[in-house]
């Protein structure tokens, strides 16, 4: 069992594409966030319901000189202090509000993110987070606690 603990910082949504933009609650259903638009077939997936960043990495990802932020590169989820990169397939995130997912592996770059920058995608590999399916749907808040088992 994992003792990783964080804070649900932003849930974002966009109508399909970047940026997502934050809510303050959002209903998860089997597969994601409603209201999210996804325009690439292998976003209508249940393995891929939701995408998790640490905020840390975000900060990180700035700091290596790229204009982002929460909900720039694309994630439904930005948490802090989870640090979800250092996770592996098949943990399980409970979130206080009731929500559970299961993480189901890294999130890879998409060619959306070359209207940031074209070197970005090749620069967040293994950096941008994961994916994660809906094991209980609930509604989801920012400032939730979040834990891994």
């Amino acid at each position: 069992m994992s003792n990783a603990r964080g804070t649900v910082l932003a849930v974002q949504i966009s109508p399909g594409g970047i940026p997502k933009m934050p809510v303050e609650e959002a209903v998860v259903g089997r597969m994601g966030i409603e209201g999210d638009g996804r325009d690439h077939a292998k976003h209508w997936k249940e393995e891929r319901a939701i995408s998790i960043q640490d905020l840390e990495l975000i900060e990180q990802i700035r700091g290596d000189g790229y204009d982002v932020a929460p909900g720039v590169m694309g994630e439904n989820l930005t948490v802090k202090d989870l640090h979800v990169q250092t996770l592996i397939p098949g943990t399980k995130l409970h979130f206080s509000g009731g929500l559970v997912l299961e993480l189901t592996g890294p999130r890879k770059p998409c060619f959306v993110l070359d209207t940031i920058d074209e070197k970005l995608k090749d620069d967040v590999i293994n950096r941008i987070g994961y994916m994660a399916r809906v094991v209980q749907e609930h509604t989801i808040r920012p400032g939730e606690t979040v834990w891994a088992e």
